[in-house]
């Protein structure tokens, strides 16, 4: 029985469907084969033997030591697009928000006693007022799966709307609306946009990726916002731009010490994934997931290995993780030749310095063939699936 360790509190509909393949699903779980994590801190912890797979309910995954799996041939998973709707939708109230000055107009409101508010009101009303977003410049920065739908949500909204992405995929591409129109470079997007809004991932190539020269090239006025993790923006050179008026608000899902009450900061808990739908999407894709990859040694949405799937055929099928390197294919279907097992189907795919096989074969490979596997130099993980097993 396949044993997954829960970190955080992983939706219903997820455990569900891990617990009718009849895994041991819980934090409690010892020696696990899977590990199913929200937000919390995996770096210190300590990857059992056991583990093959992590995969995280949702898109950001800097809480997860990739390297150190990827040495492991552990895969590591994300779940893109699972919360991307609950993020657009908040990514729509922000620009509104900023714009229409409505929590600034709100909390007035509400600090006023009842005597004579209806006249009161029709005298404050004019020092909230705020532009409308219709027939604004919208700039996204990355299109993918939370990129691409807050780009075609602008178009839906009347603005005028520009996307940046040297990266995006085929498949991203098409989702995207016609009217989407391309940035040639990230200083051009910045500087012709009236909205700046942040979907691409924390690394060590985004990091501080909104910085002061950048900021420099807006338009006065710019109103940025960031839904997809609060490194990707220099705060200094923010807070900087801020007291200039050359950004005029900033709308983040990651309230920092250093913006703290700053005005034109309005900081929100955390919430772009916080939907009971975005929480089940997520939860169920990491679920399936962790099941096609136990099961089938399938591959979907991993961060450190190629993505990777092939129909199973009649025998056993093997799954190898290797350094990317050269002769490595030609050892290892040797060594299974050797064995006297002829390869029925076999699918290899690399991704930067790691590569993936599936191989199925004719007949059992033992545990002994799987040891010879293993002890080819760059060979960083091997795992049979029996075609029982997998039934």
């Amino acid at each position: 029985m396949p044993r997954i360790r829960t970190y955080n509190a992983i939706a219903k509909a997820g455990l569900e469907l891990l617990q009718r393949h009849d895994y041991e699903v819980g934090p409690d779980v010892q020696d696990p084969d899977a590990i199913i994590v929200r937000s919390a801190d995996l770096h210190d912890v300590t990857m059992e033997p056991n583990l093959k797979t992590i995969a995280r309910a949702g898109a950001g995954y800097n809480n997860i030591p990739v390297d150190r799996c990827s040495d492991a041939g552990i895969v590591v998973s994300n779940t893109p697009g699972a919360n991307a709707n609950s993020v657009k939708e908040l990514v729509i109230a922000g620009m509104l928000l900023s714009s229409r000055r409505i929590l600034d107009a709100w909390a007035w409101v509400k600090a006023q006693d009842n005597a004579d508010l209806v006249a009161a009101v029709e005298k404050q009303k004019k020092h909230y007022a705020g532009p409308e977003i219709a027939g604004k410049r919208l700039g996204v920065i990355g299109l993918g799966a939370i990129g691409a739908i807050v780009a075609n949500a602008g178009v839906s909204l009347g603005m005028e709307v520009y996307g940046y992405d040297p990266f995006v995929s085929v498949d991203q591409a098409w989702r995207l609306s016609r009217s989407v129109q391309r940035a040639q470079s990230l200083e051009a997007l910045i500087a012709g946009s009236d909205y700046l809004t942040l979907h691409v991932p924390l690394s060590d190539a985004t990091r501080g990726l909104i910085n002061a020269d950048l900021l420099a090239r807006a338009q006065p006025g710019t109103r940025v916002l960031n839904f997809a993790r609060g490194g990707l923006v220099d705060e200094t050179a923010l807070r900087e731009a801020l007291t200039s008026g050359r950004v005029a608000a900033y709308v983040t899902d990651f309230p920092s010490q250093t913006l703290h009450g700053v005005e034109g900061v309005i900081e929100i808990p955390h919430l772009g994934a916080s939907t009971p739908e975005a929480e089940a999407n997520s939860a169920v894709m990491a679920a399936q997931q962790i099941i096609a990859f136990l099961e089938h040694g399938t591959i979907r949405n991993a961060v450190n290995f190629p993505d990777c799937e092939l129909d199973r055929a009649v025998g056993d099928r093997v799954i190898i993780a290797n350094r990317n390197v050269p002769n490595m294919v030609s050892q290892i279907t040797s060594t299974i030749a050797q064995a006297g097992l002829n390869i029925e189907d076999m699918l290899n795919r690399h991704r930067g310095e790691l590569a993936y096989n599936i191989i199925d074969v004719d007949g059992k490979l033992s545990q002994e063939v799987a040891a010879s596997l293993r002890s080819i130099d760059g060979v960083v993980m091997v795992r049979r699936i029996c075609r029982e097993d997998a039934q």
